[in-house]
C-alpha cells in the first residue's frame, strides 16, 4: 500500500476510523440496511475522509443514509475490537443524536426503517453489542410507538 499523497511504501498498516450513530426519532432507533456487503441491518454510519472531523463525518453519514438531519449529537463511545468489520480494522466512535425530516434511505443504505429495543433486528458487525450498551444505559423507552418499516 502506497501514501496517497507522496507515493511512497506505507511502513505501518493503522486502522481505520470510523462512526456510527445511534439516531432516536418518533420514539424508536434508526436502522439501515446495507447496500454493499457486508450485507444485514446495521447503525448509520462510515468512513471519516480526509480533514473532515468525526463529528463531520458522524453529521454527513448520517444525512447521506437517512435523509435526516440530526441534533444534539453526543459521543458515546469508541470501540476498537479489532475484528469488529471483517474487511479491515476500524475504530469507531458511536454518537448518538436526536433527527428531524423524513426517513428516506440514500448512498450506501438500501433501506432505512424505524425499530424500537423490543424488535431489534440481529446487526451487522459489532452493532448488536453497541446497541445493547446504549439500551443498558440509558434504559431507553419508546415512546409514541409507530409501525416499523422493515
Amino acid at each position: 500500500m502506497d501514501c496517497q499523497n507522496c507515493g511512497q511504501p506505507l511502513k505501518y498498516r493503522n486502522p481505520v476510523p470510523t462512526v456510527d450513530i445511534i439516531i432516536r426519532h418518533q420514539g424508536g432507533i434508526i436502522l439501515i440496511k446495507r447496500r454493499n456487503p457486508p450485507y444485514g441491518w446495521a447503525l448509520p454510519g462510515g468512513f471519516v475522509d480526509y480533514g473532515e472531523s468525526l463529528e463531520e463525518a458522524a453529521i454527513r453519514e448520517a444525512r447521506e443514509e437517512t435523509g435526516l438531519h440530526i441534533t444534539n449529537l453526543k459521543q458515546f463511545h469508541t470501540y476498537s475490537d479489532p475484528e469488529r468489520d471483517s474487511r479491515l480494522h476500524t475504530i469507531t466512535t458511536v454518537y448518538t443524536a436526536t433527527a428531524d425530516g423524513t426517513l428516506q434511505a440514500g448512498d450506501d443504505a438500501a433501506q432505512a426503517a424505524l425499530f424500537w429495543p423490543d424488535n431489534l433486528p440481529s446487526l451487522a458487525f459489532d452493532h448488536d453489542r453497541i446497541l445493547a450498551d446504549y439500551l443498558a444505559r440509558h434504559a431507553h423507552r419508546p415512546q409514541n410507538k409507530v409501525a416499523p418499516k422493515p
